[in-house]
């Protein structure tokens, strides 16, 4: 069995250590937001190239906490993609905004920035651009188009830790930037977790004061806020794992180059790197219009595999009464249908990346 993702095995190439800095934090007896919660935050920011940033307990929190921050609030409309995890407009929602979708690129999966001028209304307040699959989006676009309409844009990197666009690091581009620390992730730990980053001084103040039911000074709240701080267990796994993160983002990009390579003679539609950016993979996806098939012969061979994401977020129940209906948003539609993540771990081994495109191109073949 060839799984999707092995944890497993990340584990165990990094035990020993894992295990001293969880036990550290058990024998120190400081369990929320410690010294290892601090470190991390410096440690990320300096990764990032951002001057702040503040844990959160998760992902999700990291969106809802940022947009919060940057004053989105009932009424508004906030520009996103709608081919992502549901996260990324249930914050909006939570917060009393509504999400405007904008279709996708066809070959990055990221928002089509061509299209989103014509969706600025005079309730926009926000873009939240979504780097899937571990490729920064159009950033430079992005951040004009916010400036021209004076618009701030909080930036969904939760599957992009360690991506670039032209050497400015994903989290970095816009007011501010948000990460998942799932243990899906690049960067995951084992648990839920999540940091924002920024180099808004005020941004970073109440998000700190967010996180932390709203106040700054025990007892004495000045905001209605939040539970949602980063333990210090978290924070000293994920302390081990982020000096390896360039490493494991280099050994998924190596997987990738073999399978593009192995998959070049095929009428398989492989990732696209745009020029200028480094794409980390978080997840390796190829599209064919016979993704189902392929599918079934990589199940029945006990090769993990999986679809991201099966339904666009225009066409969830949860937003029907936005009036949304099949071929709004077509090449979100379209590669609902099509695509497929293969597996791309680190420590994946050639022989295995071969396997798995041996299967797939098997697959094309079965009637």
């Amino acid at each position: 069995m060839i799984p999707l993702l092995d944890l497993v095995a990340q584990y165990n190439a990094i035990s020993r250590e894992v295990n001293e800095a969880v036990q550290q934090v058990l024998s120190g007896g400081r369990y929320i937001l410690g010294p290892n919660v601090e470190a991390l935050e410096q440690e990320i920011a300096g990764y990032c190239g951002t001057d702040y940033a503040v844990g959160v307990a998760s992902g999700t929190d990291a969106l809802l906490l940022a947009l919060e921050a940057c004053g989105v609030k009932q009424g508004d409309e906030v520009i996103t993609s709608p081919y992502t995890f549901f996260a990324t407009a249930e914050v909006i929602s939570r917060l009393g905004a509504r999400p405007v979708f904008c279709d996708i690129n066809p070959d990055t999966y990221n928002l089509n920035t061509d299209l989103l001028e014509r969706l600025v209304t005079l309730r926009t307040r926000a873009i939240v651009p979504v780097h899937l699959y571990g490729q920064v989006t159009g950033m430079a676009e992005i951040m004009e188009l916010a400036r021209k309409h004076n618009l701030v844009v909080v930036e969904d990197a939760c599957q992009a830790m360690g991506a670039q666009q032209y050497g400015k690091k994903a989290g970095a581009w816009g007011d501010a930037g948000c990460f998942s620390f799932f243990p899906s992730k690049n960067l995951g730990g084992c648990g839920d977790g999540g940091m924002v980053v920024t180099s808004n001084a005020e941004i970073a103040a109440k998000i700190k004061k967010l996180r932390h039911h709203g106040t700054d000074k025990k007892y004495f709240h000045s905001l209605v806020g939040y539970n949602s701080r980063l333990d210090e267990i978290q924070a000293a796994i994920l302390r081990v794992k982020l000096k390896r993160l360039d490493e494991w983002n280099n050994g998924r990009r190596e997987k990738a180059t073999l399978y593009n390579r192995l998959f070049k003679d095929t009428d398989i539609v492989t990732p696209l790197e745009v020029p200028g950016s480094r794409h980390i993979y978080h997840q390796y996806v190829i599209r064919h219009i016979q993704r189902d098939k392929i599918m079934q012969i990589l199940q029945e061979t006990n090769i993990g595999c999986a679809v991201y994401y099966p339904l666009p977020l225009h066409l969830q129940e949860v937003y029907q009464n936005f009036g949304a209906k099949p071929g709004d948003l077509p090449e979100a539609e379209r590669a609902a249908r099509e695509t497929l993540a293969l597996p791309v771990f680190p420590e994946l081994n050639r022989a295995q990346v071969k396997f798995i495109a041996e299967k797939v191109i098997f697959a094309l073949t079965q009637k």
